[in-house]
């Protein structure tokens, strides 16, 4: 054989040895949980905040409003991964309420600072905490199948998560990603009034407010015609009968408020004298993330991705930022 012969088997042969070693490598390589810097390729957005307080518009990094988020939806002196585990929740929360609804239109901003009309907000609660624990996630979103989740969450699921149809009566849309039935052991952290509620309201208020829902005069309610009338899987009261009406007992719960009706993880309901009495436990709707339940895993050491896959199931955590 010539020497043109040997050096075109030499170079064949480094080729073919390249090849392997390369496909030897991706065979090998690890499925990572996050992208690396290197293949996120978004840029934070800058987005349009309407202050309620004073009316005034401005344009706020994400990452500062998501500072200001954190600070008021949760204790900021708790640990930094449940702080953090909270950032990535507001931080879909924020996308997905902007991609779906527009933000804000009533204001044509992105976002407000009022919890009735987005999500609350108050940086000046903002802490060294909250500062490391938005950083730590910076860029973090929760996805499933693509698509950015409803990231609902709340005070004290009363020890076990709730589906979406149970603690929220929502039915818009399926929401295959709420791990429901999930337990925590959150009531083994909480306060108090959260593992044992007792809540009373005059007769006359809770008959305006069954009437509100319903559209309609429920009637006399008396100790003979209350009870819950459906509970759920969880055991949370979905239905309550009240006078002669069936109610939502999420609906009802909003209408004579959610921080007096604790939640709908009822134990009990009757009329005693001129007042509707319910006992109960947990605080909130018990759909998503528990936040008494992340405070328990932060201090235990999970990480705020764990947390978060605590309360979802099937979703990607992803980095779309740097």
């Amino acid at each position: 054989m010539n020497k043109q012969g040997f050096r075109k088997i030499a170079i064949l042969a480094v080729i073919a040895m390249v090849i392997g070693i390369f496909s030897g490598c991706t065979k090998n390589e690890q499925k990572k949980p996050l992208p690396s810097d290197d293949e996120v390729k978004g840029t934070e957005p800058t987005i349009s905040l309407f202050i309620n307080e004073t009316g005034e518009k401005k344009q706020i990094k994400m990452e500062e409003y998501i500072q200001g988020v954190v600070a008021a939806e949760m204790d900021t002196k708790w640990p930094v991964n449940a702080l953090a585990a909270q950032a990535i929740l507001a931080r879909t929360f924020t996308l997905k309420q902007i991609k779906d609804k527009g933000g804000v239109p009533q204001h044509g901003t992105d976002a407000s600072t009022s919890v009735e009309e987005f999500q609350a907000y108050d940086p000046t609660k903002i802490n060294d905490n909250v500062r490391k624990a938005v950083q730590m996630t910076r860029g973090e979103v929760v996805k499933y199948q693509g698509q950015y989740i409803n990231a609902w969450f709340s005070a004290c699921d009363g020890g076990t998560e709730a589906s979406a149809a149970e603690g929220l009566s929502y039915k818009k849309e399926k929401t295959p990603y709420i791990k429901a039935g999930a337990k925590d052991g959150c009531l083994e952290v909480t306060v108090p009034e959260n593992k044992s509620w007792t809540a009373s309201f005059p007769v006359s208020t809770v008959r305006a407010a069954v009437q509100k829902i319903n559209g309609q005069d429920p009637g006399n309610i008396t100790a003979g015609n209350v009870k819950v009338a459906r509970r759920g899987a969880t055991g949370r009261a979905e239905v309550l009968r009240l006078g002669k009406a069936d109610v939502g007992a999420a609906a009802l719960r909003l209408a004579l408020g959610n921080d007096k009706m604790r939640s709908i993880y009822l134990n009990g309901i009757s009329v005693q004298g001129d007042n509707v009495v319910m006992t109960g436990k947990g605080y909130g709707h018990g759909v998503g993330m528990c936040q008494w339940g992340a405070k328990k895993m932060a201090a235990e050491g999970r990480s705020p991705e764990k947390i978060v896959s605590f309360y979802f199931k099937n979703i990607q955590i992803q980095k779309i930022w740097k």
